[in-house]
């Protein structure tokens, strides 16, 4: 006997082959439109870049950042405190050596020169009194010592009276004792004098050296003020262009501030930071080549500056052409140093297709197609990528972007 299948399984039967059948039907499209995508996929001539594999030099470079500077340039700060009085000139003039610049107002100054003029003389005419006084202390010794020989001489023939008077029998040995004792204390008294005064002109004699040594650095200051006064005329001292100068009319300055920079603009050099990343790489002499409006131009390290500053070093370049008319002040340029260099090697065109180093597929055009090829790529820098191997001298290969086309191993080139 028949069994009755439920009408509700018949439907979830009927609804499982439905999404069977959707199923297969989408992997259907999708597999056909991935062989499409593989095996037939079709780019315009307009839509890509390419390049020429060629038999040359390559240079391994890495990436900095560059400034262009006067190569001299010379800073001149104000000498005084003082304030701007008068601009001669603007910016960018040409000046030669002893152009008058600027003008400062210098009265303060001034002012505070003839108080250490007049404190320096003050100095000078105590050193005059202490030696007077000196003077005098010495021809007092030689008095004082005078009048004390002659009370010592007295009192010497006075112990000789004594004593021959007591041997005639006219005085008493307490005469003798008396006139001795006196003697005693004028040689006492005299050395005692003579030890005063000695210790008196030590004393002066040191204070008129400290006063000496007191007027010689004022002097020192005076000449030295005497000096700034001089500078603060402020002219060039060499030929050169103002790329810089204080017009503040009325500014105060102190003494250090920058009044005037004048620079050589016949000479530039490069002044360029790098990732302290690369400091094991950079070392003086090492070849670098500056781009100027896409122009290459070569230097070398000159310097490296041991500190660190924000995770960035600094280095000079010295230019090869250092008067080259491209160069401008403070311009930024792209800066490549060189760390490795091959010659004679397969090199292609840079571009966004060529990935950094080792094996990488690329499409090689031939005949209307590009066809993926698995290449490996050795140095490089902005302008050229080394190919190791995987082509030949004359290929010509796709170097703009192709992610669009990673799924695809050859693609048709339409005119």
């Amino acid at each position: 006997m028949d069994t009755v299948i439920d009408a509700e399984i018949i439907q979830k039967r009927k609804k499982k082959k439905i999404i069977w059948l959707v199923l297969i039907v989408a992997l259907l499209i999708i597999s056909v439109l991935l062989v499409r995508s593989v095996f037939n996929s079709t780019i315009s001539k307009s839509q890509f870049t390419t390049g020429v594999v060629e038999i040359s030099d390559i240079e391994n470079t890495i990436s900095a950042n560059g400034e262009v500077l006067p190569e001299f340039e010379e800073v001149i700060t104000s000498p005084v405190n003082a304030a701007i009085k008068t601009a001669l000139m603007d910016a960018g003039k040409k000046v030669k050596p002893g152009q008058p610049i600027l003008v400062l107002d210098k009265s303060a100054t001034e002012n505070e020169y003839i108080k250490l003029n007049f404190q320096l003389e003050t100095k000078r005419n105590e050193i005059r009194k202490l030696k007077l006084d000196l003077n005098k202390s010495f021809y007092d010794i030689q008095s004082n010592n005078s009048i004390k020989q002659l009370r010592i001489s007295s009192l010497q023939d006075a112990v000789e009276n004594a004593k021959r008077l007591f041997k005639a029998g006219g005085g008493t040995r307490e005469d003798i004792e008396q006139a001795e004792l006196n003697l005693k204390v004028a040689l006492l008294e005299k050395k005692q004098l003579e030890n005063e005064i000695k210790s008196k002109q030590q004393t002066m004699q040191v204070e008129v050296k400290e006063a000496e040594i007191a007027a010689a650095i004022q002097q020192n200051d005076l000449a030295e003020l005497q000096r700034k006064l001089k500078l603060a005329d402020v002219s060039a001292t060499r030929e050169g262009v103002v790329t810089y100068i204080n017009k503040n009319t009325g500014a105060s300055v102190h003494e250090g501030d920058v009044l005037v920079r004048i620079a050589d603009l016949g000479s530039f050099k490069v002044s360029g930071t790098i990732s302290d990343n690369y400091l094991d790489q950079l070392h003086v002499g090492m070849p670098v080549i500056i781009r100027v409006n896409d122009i290459p131009l070569r230097g070398h390290v000159a310097n490296v500056y041991p500190s660190v500053q924000n995770g960035t070093v600094s280095f000079d370049v010295q230019l090869d052409e250092r008067n080259n008319k491209l160069f401008r002040p403070n311009m930024k340029v792209d800066t490549y140093l060189v760390t490795d260099a091959h010659s004679k090697i397969m090199r292609l065109p840079n571009g966004a297709a060529l990935k950094g180093l080792g094996k990488q597929d690329v499409f090689v055009v031939n005949k209307g197609k590009a066809v993926r090829r698995t290449v490996t790529l050795g140095m490089s820098n902005f302008d050229y990528v080394e190919i190791v191997d995987g082509l030949k001298p004359g290929e010509v290969v796709i170097t703009s972007d192709m992610s669009e086309y990673k799924n695809a191993k050859e693609i048709t080139i339409e005119e």
